[in-house]
């Protein structure tokens, strides 16, 4: 079983699109299904008409799922149990650094932003705890294993990336599963999101293959099943830049507003992908058969200009 896990921030844009057409593709392929994941945690994201949008945007493509949508902003009781479940194992503890201590203390991973965090606040005692949670709210860090110890290597074998290690000491050191505000983090909510729903694959950008190895050691600690992952090459702008909702490049509003056929964009989006040999109009039904993730493997990021023109 596959997911759209959108994200209402923004309109979809052309990267986001490619992601989802790989998912659909993924799941269809196999004969198996694929359910929505409106990933509206943030109170930010939660501005009326943006997730309906996204959805139309999908069906435009002619990209379905199976039941109704589930909106993490509803599943807080699911969070707050597995994280009782990390503490009641010990291995959770408050965080008082602010953002800015963050960045100051350590240079960011190079794939996806992530500060590696060196434990400042591990060793705080109850005094130090009560004494700063006056102050500022904490937020709830998972303790990982010592860069000497097995249990915190992590290998994914990452069905186009190949088999992805981490030593979760070095890579992202004790990392968040709730913010400061009170909002669960990304990494833990996707994983108790993914077991309750029965996802069995996760396709998404290349710019998340950082996440795996903490999302599969979450996994192992909670007792829960093991998907297997996707990390398709990025689409980017003309000019090298990573695309962005918030810059609106390419966004399918824009691109529907244009009068462009669904079909072209996801024409085009195939044989970028390598899956077909000409650019010629189809649909994600006619590119089922005899779909595969091999043109994908070794693959740089994707130029996307000329996708839509």
């Amino acid at each position: 079983m596959g997911r759209f896990a959108p994200s209402p921030s923004g309109r979809m844009h052309l990267g986001n699109a490619f992601s989802a057409l790989m998912t659909w593709l993924g799941a269809r392929s196999r004969g198996g299904s694929v359910v929505m994941r409106v990933e509206d945690l943030d109170p930010r994201c939660q501005v009326p008409g943006r997730a309906e949008a996204i959805m139309d945007d999908l069906r435009w493509l002619g990209l379905d799922w199976d039941g109704d949508p589930v909106f993490q902003s509803r599943r807080g009781d699911a969070y707050d149990e597995a994280l009782a479940r990390l503490a009641g194992l010990g291995l959770t503890y408050l965080c008082f650094c602010t953002r800015a201590e963050l960045h100051a203390a350590s240079a960011p991973h190079a794939s996806d932003g992530t500060y590696v965090y060196a434990g400042t606040c591990r060793g705080l005692s109850a005094e130090e705890v009560a004494r700063r949670s006056a102050v500022r709210a904490p937020a709830v860090r998972l303790a990982v294993p010592d860069a000497d110890d097995p249990a915190g290597t992590v290998e994914v074998d990452d069905l186009v990336a190949g088999r992805h290690r981490e030593v979760l000491a070095r890579e992202c050191g004790d990392f968040l599963v709730r913010r400061s505000d009170g909002v669960t983090a990304y990494q833990l909510a996707v994983v108790v999101d993914d077991a309750a729903m029965g996802v069995t694959q996760v396709v998404r950008g290349r710019d998340l293959l950082g996440s795996a190895a903490r999302q599969r050691y979450l996994q192992r600690l909670l007792g829960l099943p093991e998907v297997e992952y996707a990390h398709v090459p990025l689409l980017m702008a003309a000019d090298g830049r990573r695309l962005s909702k918030r810059d609106g490049d390419l966004d399918l509003g824009a691109i529907r507003a244009r009068g462009v056929r669904p079909e072209t964009v996801v024409g085009r989006l195939a044989h970028a992908a390598g899956l077909t040999d000409s650019d010629a109009p189809t649909t994600p039904t006619e590119l089922l058969q005899g779909f595969s993730w091999d043109p994908l493997r070794g693959r740089g990021d994707i130029p996307c200009d000329g996708i839509t023109t």
